[in-house]
Protein backbone atom coordinates (compact mmCIF):
# COMPACT_ATOMS: atom_id res chain seq x y z
CA UNK A 1 0.00 0.00 0.00
CA UNK A 2 2.94 2.40 -0.29
CA UNK A 3 1.48 4.55 -2.99
CA UNK A 4 -1.52 5.26 -0.78
CA UNK A 5 -1.32 9.13 0.44
CA UNK A 6 0.41 9.20 3.50
CA UNK A 7 -1.91 10.89 5.02
CA UNK A 8 -4.40 8.52 5.45
CA UNK A 9 -3.96 7.46 8.80
CA UNK A 10 -4.77 4.07 9.63
CA UNK A 11 -6.80 2.84 12.25
CA UNK A 12 -5.65 -0.57 12.15
CA UNK A 13 -2.67 -2.65 10.27
CA UNK A 14 -5.46 -5.14 8.85
CA UNK A 15 -5.92 -6.41 5.25
CA UNK A 16 -9.32 -7.10 4.71
CA UNK A 17 -9.95 -10.24 2.23
CA UNK A 18 -13.53 -10.24 2.49
CA UNK A 19 -16.48 -9.47 4.90
CA UNK A 20 -18.82 -12.23 6.23
CA UNK A 21 -21.97 -10.53 8.42
CA UNK A 22 -20.23 -9.21 11.18
CA UNK A 23 -16.82 -10.30 10.56
CA UNK A 24 -14.02 -9.38 8.37
CA UNK A 25 -11.47 -11.44 7.30
CA UNK A 26 -7.79 -10.68 6.62
CA UNK A 27 -5.45 -11.90 4.03
CA UNK A 28 -3.85 -14.03 6.25
CA UNK A 29 -7.48 -15.87 7.15
CA UNK A 30 -7.81 -14.63 10.38
CA UNK A 31 -11.16 -13.17 11.25
CA UNK A 32 -12.05 -10.22 13.28
CA UNK A 33 -15.63 -9.01 14.55
CA UNK A 34 -16.33 -6.23 13.27
CA UNK A 35 -17.66 -3.22 15.38
CA UNK A 36 -16.74 -0.29 13.49
CA UNK A 37 -19.23 -1.58 9.88
CA UNK A 38 -16.99 0.68 8.03
CA UNK A 39 -17.81 3.87 10.22
CA UNK A 40 -21.45 2.77 10.36
CA UNK A 41 -21.90 2.32 6.39
CA UNK A 42 -22.55 -2.04 6.46
CA UNK A 43 -25.88 -0.98 8.54
CA UNK A 44 -26.94 -5.15 7.31
CA UNK A 45 -23.33 -6.68 8.19
CA UNK A 46 -20.45 -7.81 4.84
CA UNK A 47 -22.31 -8.94 2.12
CA UNK A 48 -25.87 -9.96 3.10
CA UNK A 49 -27.13 -11.78 0.25
CA UNK A 50 -29.89 -9.75 -0.61
CA UNK A 51 -28.18 -6.58 -0.94
CA UNK A 52 -25.41 -9.01 -2.95
CA UNK A 53 -28.17 -10.20 -5.46
CA UNK A 54 -29.90 -7.48 -5.35
CA UNK A 55 -26.35 -5.42 -7.04
CA UNK A 56 -25.41 -8.38 -9.10
CA UNK A 57 -28.74 -8.29 -11.13
CA UNK A 58 -28.72 -4.34 -11.31
CA UNK A 59 -24.81 -4.94 -12.31
CA UNK A 60 -26.51 -7.33 -15.17
CA UNK A 61 -29.06 -4.51 -16.55
CA UNK A 62 -27.89 -1.19 -16.12
CA UNK A 63 -24.88 0.72 -14.26
CA UNK A 64 -24.68 4.08 -14.84
CA UNK A 65 -27.34 5.97 -16.09
CA UNK A 66 -26.73 10.28 -15.20
CA UNK A 67 -29.68 11.07 -13.60
CA UNK A 68 -30.24 14.44 -15.06
CA UNK A 69 -29.81 12.64 -18.53
CA UNK A 70 -31.98 9.61 -17.92
CA UNK A 71 -34.01 8.38 -15.62
CA UNK A 72 -34.13 4.55 -14.41
CA UNK A 73 -36.53 2.81 -11.61
CA UNK A 74 -34.09 2.18 -8.91
CA UNK A 75 -33.51 5.59 -8.67
CA UNK A 76 -37.47 6.21 -8.92
CA UNK A 77 -38.27 3.46 -6.63
CA UNK A 78 -35.49 4.67 -3.67
CA UNK A 79 -37.28 8.35 -4.17
CA UNK A 80 -40.81 6.98 -3.25
CA UNK A 81 -39.35 4.26 -0.29
CA UNK A 82 -36.98 7.20 1.11
CA UNK A 83 -39.92 9.30 1.58
CA UNK A 84 -42.30 6.87 2.42
CA UNK A 85 -39.96 5.86 5.81
CA UNK A 86 -39.24 9.63 6.12
CA UNK A 87 -41.39 12.49 8.24
CA UNK A 88 -44.23 12.76 6.24
CA UNK A 89 -43.52 16.32 5.18
CA UNK A 90 -40.12 15.64 3.65
CA UNK A 91 -41.27 14.36 0.13
CA UNK A 92 -38.76 15.61 -1.94
CA UNK A 93 -35.33 13.52 -2.27
CA UNK A 94 -32.21 15.13 -4.14
CA UNK A 95 -29.11 12.29 -4.04
CA UNK A 96 -25.58 12.71 -4.19
CA UNK A 97 -22.58 10.06 -3.34
CA UNK A 98 -21.02 11.62 -0.07
CA UNK A 99 -22.32 12.64 3.27
CA UNK A 100 -20.30 15.95 2.47
CA UNK A 101 -22.50 16.21 -0.89
CA UNK A 102 -25.71 15.94 0.81
CA UNK A 103 -24.60 18.90 3.20
CA UNK A 104 -23.46 21.34 0.61
CA UNK A 105 -26.45 20.64 -1.15
CA UNK A 106 -28.50 21.40 2.10
CA UNK A 107 -26.86 24.55 2.69
CA UNK A 108 -27.19 25.76 -1.26
CA UNK A 109 -30.70 25.01 -0.68
CA UNK A 110 -31.35 27.00 2.70
CA UNK A 111 -29.88 29.87 1.49
CA UNK A 112 -31.81 29.94 -1.51
CA UNK A 113 -34.79 29.21 0.10
CA UNK A 114 -34.65 31.93 2.83
CA UNK A 115 -32.83 34.48 0.76
CA UNK A 116 -30.65 34.71 4.03
CA UNK A 117 -26.84 33.95 4.43
CA UNK A 118 -26.08 32.77 7.34
CA UNK A 119 -26.19 29.43 8.91
CA UNK A 120 -25.43 28.20 12.78
CA UNK A 121 -23.45 25.11 13.52
CA UNK A 122 -22.83 23.62 16.87
CA UNK A 123 -19.34 22.78 18.87
CA UNK A 124 -18.60 19.17 18.40
CA UNK A 125 -20.45 19.02 14.87
CA UNK A 126 -19.09 16.90 12.24
CA UNK A 127 -20.44 17.58 8.69
CA UNK A 128 -17.42 16.72 6.11
CA UNK A 129 -14.46 17.51 4.98
CA UNK A 130 -15.39 19.69 1.47
CA UNK A 131 -15.56 23.26 2.32
CA UNK A 132 -18.39 24.02 3.27
CA UNK A 133 -19.04 21.31 5.30
CA UNK A 134 -15.97 21.58 6.77
CA UNK A 135 -16.69 25.01 7.80
CA UNK A 136 -19.50 23.67 9.83
CA UNK A 137 -17.28 21.04 11.51
CA UNK A 138 -15.95 21.54 14.73
CA UNK A 139 -15.04 18.33 15.79
CA UNK A 140 -11.72 18.38 15.66
CA UNK A 141 -8.57 20.77 14.42
CA UNK A 142 -7.32 18.67 11.98
CA UNK A 143 -10.73 19.63 9.51
CA UNK A 144 -10.54 22.86 9.24
CA UNK A 145 -6.65 23.16 9.63
CA UNK A 146 -4.93 24.74 6.71
CA UNK A 147 -8.02 26.06 5.22
CA UNK A 148 -8.68 28.65 6.51
CA UNK A 149 -10.68 30.89 5.67
CA UNK A 150 -13.05 28.87 5.22
CA UNK A 151 -16.76 29.85 3.61
CA UNK A 152 -18.02 32.42 5.83
CA UNK A 153 -21.53 33.36 7.00
CA UNK A 154 -21.05 30.14 9.66
CA UNK A 155 -21.74 30.70 13.59
CA UNK A 156 -20.45 28.00 15.84
CA UNK A 157 -22.88 28.01 18.68
CA UNK A 158 -22.08 26.01 22.23
CA UNK A 159 -23.56 22.60 22.24
CA UNK A 160 -24.55 21.21 25.69
CA UNK A 161 -22.13 18.56 26.33
CA UNK A 162 -23.03 18.74 30.32
CA UNK A 163 -19.93 16.57 31.28
CA UNK A 164 -17.14 18.49 29.83
CA UNK A 165 -19.12 21.44 31.42
CA UNK A 166 -19.31 19.53 34.72
CA UNK A 167 -23.25 20.43 35.06
CA UNK A 168 -26.13 18.71 34.74
CA UNK A 169 -28.18 18.10 31.70
CA UNK A 170 -30.52 20.79 32.39
CA UNK A 171 -27.92 23.35 33.32
CA UNK A 172 -26.09 23.06 29.92
CA UNK A 173 -29.47 23.26 27.87
CA UNK A 174 -30.74 26.08 29.57
CA UNK A 175 -27.04 27.50 29.05
CA UNK A 176 -26.31 26.91 25.48
CA UNK A 177 -30.07 28.00 24.69
CA UNK A 178 -29.02 31.31 26.28
CA UNK A 179 -25.92 31.59 24.84
CA UNK A 180 -27.46 31.13 21.18
CA UNK A 181 -29.83 33.88 21.73
CA UNK A 182 -26.91 36.03 22.73
CA UNK A 183 -25.71 34.95 19.51
CA UNK A 184 -28.75 36.10 17.74
CA UNK A 185 -28.13 39.60 19.63
CA UNK A 186 -24.52 40.15 18.93
CA UNK A 187 -23.41 37.95 15.83
CA UNK A 188 -25.98 37.00 13.40
CA UNK A 189 -29.31 38.75 13.25
CA UNK A 190 -31.93 36.17 13.18
CA UNK A 191 -33.20 37.56 9.90
CA UNK A 192 -30.02 36.86 8.65
CA UNK A 193 -29.63 33.72 9.31
CA UNK A 194 -31.09 30.97 7.35
CA UNK A 195 -30.82 27.33 9.00
CA UNK A 196 -29.83 25.91 12.09
CA UNK A 197 -27.62 22.38 11.73
CA UNK A 198 -27.14 19.81 14.02
CA UNK A 199 -26.57 16.08 14.76
CA UNK A 200 -28.82 14.00 16.57
CA UNK A 201 -26.12 12.47 18.17
CA UNK A 202 -22.62 14.27 17.81
CA UNK A 203 -20.80 11.57 15.87
CA UNK A 204 -17.08 12.12 14.96
CA UNK A 205 -17.51 14.65 18.37
CA UNK A 206 -17.31 11.90 20.95
CA UNK A 207 -21.03 10.45 20.39
CA UNK A 208 -22.78 12.49 22.65
CA UNK A 209 -26.66 12.45 22.26
CA UNK A 210 -28.52 16.01 21.57
CA UNK A 211 -30.78 16.44 24.78
CA UNK A 212 -34.39 16.23 23.35
CA UNK A 213 -34.73 19.71 25.31
CA UNK A 214 -32.11 21.40 23.72
CA UNK A 215 -33.77 20.26 20.26
CA UNK A 216 -36.75 21.64 21.00
CA UNK A 217 -35.65 25.00 22.08
CA UNK A 218 -33.75 25.07 18.69
CA UNK A 219 -36.61 24.13 16.66
CA UNK A 220 -38.78 26.74 18.79
CA UNK A 221 -36.67 29.93 17.61
CA UNK A 222 -36.26 28.49 13.96
CA UNK A 223 -40.29 28.46 13.70
CA UNK A 224 -40.22 31.85 15.58
CA UNK A 225 -37.60 33.67 13.38
CA UNK A 226 -38.50 31.96 10.26
CA UNK A 227 -35.17 29.70 10.30
CA UNK A 228 -34.64 25.66 8.75
CA UNK A 229 -33.92 23.46 10.99
CA UNK A 230 -31.32 21.00 9.31
CA UNK A 231 -30.93 17.23 10.76
CA UNK A 232 -27.68 15.61 9.80
CA UNK A 233 -28.77 12.01 9.75
CA UNK A 234 -25.62 10.69 8.14
CA UNK A 235 -24.21 9.04 10.79
CA UNK A 236 -27.51 8.24 12.85
CA UNK A 237 -30.00 7.34 10.53
CA UNK A 238 -31.47 4.02 8.92
CA UNK A 239 -31.85 2.78 12.26
CA UNK A 240 -28.67 3.40 13.90
CA UNK A 241 -30.04 4.72 17.00
CA UNK A 242 -32.55 2.31 17.85
CA UNK A 243 -34.94 4.42 15.87
CA UNK A 244 -35.46 4.93 12.09
CA UNK A 245 -34.36 8.79 12.49
CA UNK A 246 -31.92 10.04 15.09
CA UNK A 247 -34.09 12.75 15.42
CA UNK A 248 -37.27 10.57 16.66
CA UNK A 249 -35.19 10.61 20.28
CA UNK A 250 -35.76 14.05 19.94
CA UNK A 251 -39.39 15.17 19.71
CA UNK A 252 -38.93 17.38 16.70
CA UNK A 253 -38.98 16.70 13.00
CA UNK A 254 -36.33 18.47 10.59
CA UNK A 255 -37.18 21.04 7.30
CA UNK A 256 -34.76 19.06 5.53
CA UNK A 257 -32.84 15.99 6.53
CA UNK A 258 -29.56 14.53 5.20
CA UNK A 259 -28.91 10.55 4.76
CA UNK A 260 -25.61 8.85 3.83
CA UNK A 261 -23.56 5.45 5.53
CA UNK A 262 -26.01 2.86 6.50
CA UNK A 263 -28.44 3.77 3.91
CA UNK A 264 -26.74 1.12 1.13
CA UNK A 265 -24.92 -1.07 2.66
CA UNK A 266 -21.86 -0.05 1.93
CA UNK A 267 -22.18 1.39 -1.92
CA UNK A 268 -21.73 5.24 -1.93
CA UNK A 269 -25.36 7.29 -1.64
CA UNK A 270 -26.03 9.57 0.04
CA UNK A 271 -29.65 11.82 0.15
CA UNK A 272 -31.07 15.32 1.18
CA UNK A 273 -34.82 14.69 1.82
CA UNK A 274 -37.17 17.97 2.34
CA UNK A 275 -40.42 19.34 1.23
CA UNK A 276 -41.60 19.75 -2.15
CA UNK A 277 -42.57 23.48 -1.94
CA UNK A 278 -38.93 24.03 -0.16
CA UNK A 279 -37.35 22.24 -3.30
CA UNK A 280 -38.76 24.61 -5.64
CA UNK A 281 -37.75 27.82 -3.78
CA UNK A 282 -34.00 26.85 -4.88
CA UNK A 283 -32.45 28.39 -7.57
CA UNK A 284 -32.66 26.09 -10.86
CA UNK A 285 -29.31 24.29 -12.04
CA UNK A 286 -28.85 24.40 -8.02
CA UNK A 287 -28.67 20.35 -8.40
CA UNK A 288 -26.85 17.65 -9.90
CA UNK A 289 -24.00 15.63 -10.52
CA UNK A 290 -22.42 13.01 -12.50
CA UNK A 291 -22.34 9.89 -9.86
CA UNK A 292 -25.46 10.66 -7.80
CA UNK A 293 -28.49 8.60 -7.72
CA UNK A 294 -25.61 5.73 -9.48
CA UNK A 295 -28.15 2.79 -10.13
CA UNK A 296 -26.23 0.51 -8.59
CA UNK A 297 -25.84 2.59 -5.60
CA UNK A 298 -29.93 2.58 -5.93
CA UNK A 299 -30.74 -0.92 -5.56
CA UNK A 300 -28.12 -1.40 -2.83
CA UNK A 301 -29.98 0.69 -0.75
CA UNK A 302 -33.49 -0.85 -1.82
CA UNK A 303 -32.30 -3.90 -0.75
CA UNK A 304 -30.71 -2.36 2.32
CA UNK A 305 -34.43 -0.99 3.23
CA UNK A 306 -36.19 -4.10 2.52
CA UNK A 307 -33.52 -6.36 4.96
CA UNK A 308 -34.10 -3.82 7.88
CA UNK A 309 -37.82 -3.95 7.15
CA UNK A 310 -37.95 -7.88 7.08
CA UNK A 311 -35.36 -8.84 9.91
CA UNK A 312 -36.78 -5.78 11.79
CA UNK A 313 -33.24 -3.96 12.37
CA UNK A 314 -34.41 -0.88 14.01
CA UNK A 315 -35.67 -2.98 16.84
CA UNK A 316 -32.52 -4.96 17.01
CA UNK A 317 -30.74 -1.82 17.35
CA UNK A 318 -32.47 -1.04 20.12
CA UNK A 319 -33.04 -3.94 21.43
CA UNK A 320 -28.80 -5.05 21.20
CA UNK A 321 -28.15 -1.68 22.16
CA UNK A 322 -29.29 -1.63 25.63
CA UNK A 323 -28.08 -4.76 26.02
CA UNK A 324 -24.15 -3.40 25.11
CA UNK A 325 -24.76 -0.15 27.11
CA UNK A 326 -25.72 -2.15 30.18
CA UNK A 327 -22.53 -4.82 29.69
CA UNK A 328 -19.95 -1.61 28.70
CA UNK A 329 -21.10 0.52 32.40
CA UNK A 330 -20.36 -2.94 33.77
CA UNK A 331 -16.78 -2.77 32.52
CA UNK A 332 -16.59 0.95 33.30
CA UNK A 333 -17.86 0.03 37.12
CA UNK A 334 -15.00 -1.97 37.52
CA UNK A 335 -12.26 0.22 35.72
CA UNK A 336 -11.49 4.13 36.76
CA UNK A 337 -9.90 4.84 33.00
CA UNK A 338 -13.36 4.55 31.84
CA UNK A 339 -14.47 8.13 32.42
CA UNK A 340 -18.03 7.90 30.96
CA UNK A 341 -20.39 5.50 28.93
CA UNK A 342 -23.24 6.84 26.37
CA UNK A 343 -24.62 6.80 22.99
CA UNK A 344 -28.30 5.71 21.64
CA UNK A 345 -28.60 2.15 19.95
CA UNK A 346 -26.14 0.86 18.59
CA UNK A 347 -24.29 4.17 18.54
CA UNK A 348 -22.43 4.08 21.61
CA UNK A 349 -18.80 4.86 23.21
CA UNK A 350 -16.53 4.82 25.67
CA UNK A 351 -14.01 7.89 27.01
CA UNK A 352 -11.00 6.77 28.64
CA UNK A 353 -9.19 9.30 30.83
CA UNK A 354 -5.78 8.80 32.84
CA UNK A 355 -6.03 8.18 36.44
CA UNK A 356 -6.77 12.25 37.03
CA UNK A 357 -9.49 11.94 35.16
CA UNK A 358 -8.32 13.94 31.82
CA UNK A 359 -8.63 12.81 28.73
CA UNK A 360 -5.86 10.21 27.57
CA UNK A 361 -5.22 9.72 23.51
CA UNK A 362 -2.06 7.18 24.38
CA UNK A 363 -4.11 5.17 26.35
CA UNK A 364 -7.49 5.17 24.20
CA UNK A 365 -5.12 4.19 20.76
CA UNK A 366 -3.17 1.28 23.45
CA UNK A 367 -6.73 0.40 23.97
CA UNK A 368 -7.55 0.03 20.06
CA UNK A 369 -4.55 -1.63 19.65
CA UNK A 370 -5.26 -4.48 22.03
CA UNK A 371 -8.55 -5.00 20.77
CA UNK A 372 -7.56 -5.56 17.31
CA UNK A 373 -4.47 -8.04 18.85
CA UNK A 374 -8.23 -9.66 20.70
CA UNK A 375 -9.91 -9.98 17.32
CA UNK A 376 -12.38 -6.85 17.63
CA UNK A 377 -11.82 -3.40 15.19
CA UNK A 378 -12.72 -0.49 16.97
CA UNK A 379 -12.67 3.42 16.02
CA UNK A 380 -12.09 6.20 18.19
CA UNK A 381 -13.47 9.56 18.14
CA UNK A 382 -13.81 13.12 19.68
CA UNK A 383 -11.78 16.22 20.15
CA UNK A 384 -9.20 15.10 22.37
CA UNK A 385 -8.94 11.37 21.06
CA UNK A 386 -9.96 9.55 23.58
CA UNK A 387 -13.14 8.28 22.94
CA UNK A 388 -14.10 4.63 21.48
CA UNK A 389 -16.90 3.96 19.79
CA UNK A 390 -19.14 0.92 19.30
CA UNK A 391 -20.70 1.03 15.99
CA UNK A 392 -21.34 -3.08 15.09
CA UNK A 393 -23.96 -3.58 12.13
CA UNK A 394 -27.69 -3.86 12.89
CA UNK A 395 -27.42 -7.30 12.31
CA UNK A 396 -25.67 -7.89 16.04
CA UNK A 397 -27.01 -10.60 17.83
CA UNK A 398 -26.93 -11.30 21.84
CA UNK A 399 -23.86 -13.64 21.27
CA UNK A 400 -21.74 -11.40 19.57
CA UNK A 401 -22.60 -8.60 21.86
CA UNK A 402 -21.22 -11.03 25.11
CA UNK A 403 -18.18 -11.80 22.76
CA UNK A 404 -17.44 -8.14 22.32
CA UNK A 405 -17.41 -6.79 25.20
CA UNK A 406 -15.58 -10.15 26.40
CA UNK A 407 -12.34 -9.01 23.74
CA UNK A 408 -12.74 -5.05 24.89
CA UNK A 409 -12.69 -6.54 28.43
CA UNK A 410 -9.64 -8.17 28.02
CA UNK A 411 -8.10 -5.14 26.34
CA UNK A 412 -9.13 -3.07 28.71
CA UNK A 413 -7.03 -5.03 31.65
CA UNK A 414 -3.73 -3.87 29.45
CA UNK A 415 -4.01 -0.45 29.12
Amino acid sequence: MSNLSPLLQQATGVTAERGEGLYIVDVEGRRYLDFTAGIGVTSTGHCHPHVVDAIREQAGKLIHGQYTTVLHRPLELLAERLSAVSPDHLNSVFFANSGSEAVEAALRLARHATGRPNIIAFHGGFHGRTMGAAALTTSKVAIRAGLQPLMGGVVVAPFPHASRYGWSEEEAVRFCLDELDYLFATVTDPRETAALIIEPVLGEGGYVPTPAAFAVGLKERCERFGMLFIADEVQTGVGRTGRFWGHEHLGVEPDIMIVAKGLASGMPLSAMVAPKELMERAWTGSQGGTYGGNALSCAAALATLDVIEQESLVANADVQGTEMLKGLRVLAAGNPRIGGVRGLGLMLAVEVVDTDGNPDAKATKQLQAGAVGEGLLLLTCGAYGNVVRFIPPLIVQSAEIKDGLERFGRALQQI
